[in-house]
């Protein structure tokens, strides 16, 4: 499993990619391992300002539906749209095109309240 050093993580599984006043938004190798294959993401927030650990989503495996709960406040400024007709680029590339949303940040000290990677990989038990 991968746990990229430049993200930062949730307890939920979540991961956040900063690129300056914007981040992207997924979940993690490891949850997408948990969930086996994802075939549908359901995100309805577009445009919309979504508080730290409020659902704004939910990805739909063979075996379950999970909630997607954003890692910080933040508006959702653009759905991966490669993900409509692709979900499974979630287990493929979660860390790339696998990634859900694009957030503009509305309170970045919350990133300093994140894990990091190898606070993650405690979390799972990597």
């Amino acid at each position: 499993m991968k746990f990229p050093e430049e993200l930062k993580y949730t307890n939920d599984h979540e991961w956040i990619r900063v690129e300056g006043n914007v981040a992207y938004v997924g979940i993690t190798d490891f949850a997408q391992h948990e969930l086996g294959d994802i075939v549908y993401i359901e995100i309805d927030t577009l445009g919309k300002e979504v508080t730290k650990d409020d659902q704004f989503g939910t990805v739909e495996a063979v075996k379950t539906v999970s909630d997607l709960l954003m890692p910080i406040t933040g508006k959702i400024a653009e759905l991966n749209k490669k993900l409509d007709v692709n979900p499974e680029l979630v287990n493929s590339d979660p860390y790339g095109d696998g990634w859900m949303v694009k957030i503009e940040i509305s309170d970045a000290s919350q990133l300093d309240k994140l894990l990091s990677s190898s606070d993650y990989k405690t979390l799972v038990g990597a």
